[in-house]
């Protein structure tokens, strides 16, 4: 599981949410009880909160990228 941190470029994968495959900043990462993070999300229009590092991808550019 890749970890963000803040001012990270992620595209967020939640078909529930309204931002689903959009690119958008690591504002914030939370800790929670057990150990995991979450992450708050900023998009042009709107953040995102409690987002869990699984529905996360590193936006292109950044170091997680599989580029043939």
């Amino acid at each position: 599981m890749t970890d963000f941190e803040k001012d990270d470029n992620v595209v967020l994968h939640d078909e529930h949410s309204e931002f689903d495959g959009e690119t958008g900043t690591v504002t914030q990462v939370m800790e929670t009880m057990f150990g995991d993070a979450t992450y708050t999300i900023s998009f042009e229009e709107g953040q995102e909160q409690g987002v869990p590092a699984d529905a996360l991808e590193a936006a292109d550019g950044d170091a997680d990228d599989d580029e043939e």
